[in-house]
């Protein structure tokens, strides 16, 4: 477990708890007591107010007006729950839309300012459509969770993608390719990238990769996508 992610669990479990003890994190949490006391520290510098009681009875106990989340969440996770309403929006599925948006451009102003162009970077290169009535998904699968990730990484640094991508037939295959875009068609999403192999641009559906890695000494150039009339970029015309 990263620290990003034990301080995540730290923040949840004294949130949900209450109170805890540094021996009870630890345990919860699968690490040292000597760890625990690093991760309380370093929480602290971010900001979080966490007070501590020795003696029977103390313990750990975060305050309840101590809330960065927002400053907390990355590129990936800001734009995954701008990629999330979208697709919602798309389908059709979407109560509340002005609430969601509202709060959304909360979150989007909590971000630094590098971060904040990162994202914008990352929300031009999102596309949003329809999907076909005739299109079969009944072979859709889950996505894999480091995908978003790596694709930040590869779209930002401009570095190939690799991954192993199964297809409609269900034959696996090694790929590395450029990454340009993301296209959603709910529910389906696909990965949109130039294939140097075949000099054009292909499609994955993103349920069908696995194992994504970033290839940092292969950079590539961004290219002009194109796309048909009723695939819109985001924030322009999704309806």
């Amino acid at each position: 477990m990263t620290a990003r992610l034990r301080h995540d669990a730290i923040l949840r479990i004294l949130r949900r708890s209450g109170a805890s003890t540094v021996g009870a994190l630890a345990g919860e949490v699968g690490v040292s007591r000597r760890t625990i006391l690093r991760d309380i520290g370093a929480l602290r510098e971010q900001g979080f107010l966490i007070h501590s009681e020795s003696g029977r009875g103390g313990g750990l106990q975060l305050d309840p007006s101590s809330m960065q989340t927002t400053a907390r969440l990355t590129v990936t996770e800001v734009f995954a729950l701008l990629v999330s309403v979208a697709a919602m929006r798309a389908a059709r599925s979407l109560p509340f839309a002005d609430l969601a948006d509202a709060g959304l451009a909360k979150i989007e102003r909590a971000l630094p300012r590098e971060k904040v162009q990162d994202l914008r970077r990352m929300l031009d290169c999102l596309y949003v459509g329809r999907l076909s009535p005739k299109q079969d998904i009944s072979d859709m699968g889950a996505m894999d969770a480091a995908l978003l990730p790596a694709f930040e990484a590869a779209f930002l640094g401009q570095r190939c993608l690799r991954f192993a991508y199964r297809d409609a037939k269900g034959a696996g295959t090694r790929r590395e390719v450029e990454p340009q875009a993301v296209l959603i068609l709910p529910p389906l999403w696909y990965l949109v990238a130039w294939d140097p192999a075949r000099e054009d641009f292909r499609h994955f559906r993103m349920d069908r990769i696995a194992a994504p890695e970033v290839v940092e000494d292969r950079p590539f150039r961004k290219r002009h996508v194109p796309f048909d009339d009723d695939v819109c970029p985001y924030g322009e015309r999704v309806s």
